[in-house]
């Protein structure tokens, strides 16, 4: 293996046991383990945060099988280079069957996704694809129906120490380290594995030479980022404390604590979470209230992104500000939880047959009625006196309430 080669890849692991964290898949009990063990292995999907294992399992699962290993990524793959994995399944290379990984599956289009398929269905191809992404929001339905979804999370710090060091052993056997310095290269990575090493290769690389010919690394501080020195975690209880505080400023209609916490995410170098939860915001804390806050929202939050950091900040205030002073509503939030509940119970089962399809009698169009209103039932029977959704005492709510009032004479 050519020492030119990122520390990251020398040293990939080669089997489950020295994968870093990821136990409840690949530890003494983690599913994969087990399924492998007895020789199942299903068409997979991985999805997680970088360097946390993904393609390094993959790798292992090939090796294990017997089954010969195709690498695709997603983002430079096209039908033609899926066309030609699938022509290997009829040489020699395919005899024991033919494992295809592809990286950033959620770059594919439907139509590649939908490629797939025919190779899935008659056993030609295993497939395991990842993803940083949700893949219930990239990836369609037809190729989730006929996978497995594993998630990968990021790895602890205690993880990445333990890794650090037995790469050391192995390859850094004259590399001397002062204390602590293991740990500033652990919390520093972010949970990412890849970082850290490519941290410790950077770090061995400008190691100090001492009197005695020694090679010793006295501080990685150089190295590491601002925002990576400043304690950030994104996936330890301080991260998601300063999502929690944002929420709850939010909803506490205070504005100077939720730009703090918004600048307390956004100066760590995330911008994704913080997106994500000021869009949650506008509908589960502003809702029905002030109804363009969504859109006000989504606007912002596209802006951001497009703009990235450090400008990102300026339309993501503007929509905590908004936010933090609009009028709040959490009617909409517990009018779904509470159908929810009931479905979870097993009740509204049957729709009302005059709902159904047009075949069904009895539907009354309200458009042909005064006020584009007509009194008729639409919950199923077992729920038809259920009450979700309560007005709350805003403006707007309060004047959508008396316009109905009045239109269904209950008042």
């Amino acid at each position: 293996m050519s020492i030119l080669q990122p520390l990251a890849d020398r040293v990939r692991p080669e089997t489950f046991d020295d994968i870093a964290g990821q136990t409840h898949l690949f530890g003494p009990n983690g599913i994969l383990r087990k399924m492998l063990t007895r020789g199942v292995i299903p068409s997979m999907i991985f999805f997680g945060p970088p360097g946390c294992g993904k393609t390094t399992a993959a790798n292992v699962i090939a090796k294990a099988s017997g089954k010969t290993l195709y690498k695709l990524n997603a983002t430079t793959a096209s039908l033609s280079d899926i066309r030609d994995v699938a022509k290997e399944t009829d040489s020699i290379l395919g005899i024991g069957g033919v494992l295809l990984y592809l990286d950033e599956i959620q770059y594919f289009n439907k139509k590649q996704q939908q490629s797939l398929l025919e190779y899935l269905e008659d056993g030609r191809i295993t497939l395991i694809a990842s993803t940083t992404e949700n893949p219930y929001y990239y990836i369609y339905d037809a190729l989730l129906s006929r996978c497995s979804v594993f998630e990968f999370k990021h790895v602890s710090p205690a993880d990445i120490a333990k890794r650090l060091d037995d790469v050391i052993v192995r390859y850094y056997p004259d590399l001397r380290l002062d204390d602590g310095v293991i740990d500033d290269i652990a919390h520093a990575s972010g949970g990412d594995v890849r970082r850290a090493l490519t941290m410790l290769e950077v770090a061995e690389g400008a190691a100090d030479i001492d009197e005695d010919g020694t090679r010793r690394i006295r501080s990685v501080k150089e190295f590491i980022p601002s925002v990576a020195q400043s304690g950030f975690d994104r996936d330890g209880d301080i991260h998601y404390d300063l999502l929690s505080g944002l929420q709850k400023s939010i909803r506490g209609s205070d504005p100077d604590a939720a730009v703090f916490y918004l600048a307390r995410l956004l100066q760590g170098g995330d911008l994704i979470s913080p997106c994500r939860r000021l869009m949650v915001i506008a509908s589960e804390d502003i809702g029905a209230a002030y109804p363009m806050a969504a859109v006000i929202t989504r606007a912002c939050v596209e802006s951001a992104k497009e703009l990235g950091l450090p400008e990102a900040r300026i339309p993501l205030a503007n929509a905590a500000v908004m936010l933090a002073t609009a009028p709040k509503s959490n009617s909409a939030y517990n009018a779904i939880n509470a159908a929810a509940a009931d479905i979870e119970r097993g009740m509204g089962a049957e729709i009302p047959n005059h709902l159904r399809s047009p075949k069904f009698k009895g539907y009354q169009y309200p458009h042909d009625y005064p006020n584009h209103w007509v009194k008729q039932q639409y919950l199923p029977d077992d729920l038809k006196d259920r009450t979700y959704y309560e007005y709350a005492e805003n403006k707007t709510e309060q004047a959508a309430k008396a316009y109905w009032d009045k239109i269904k004479n209950e008042k």
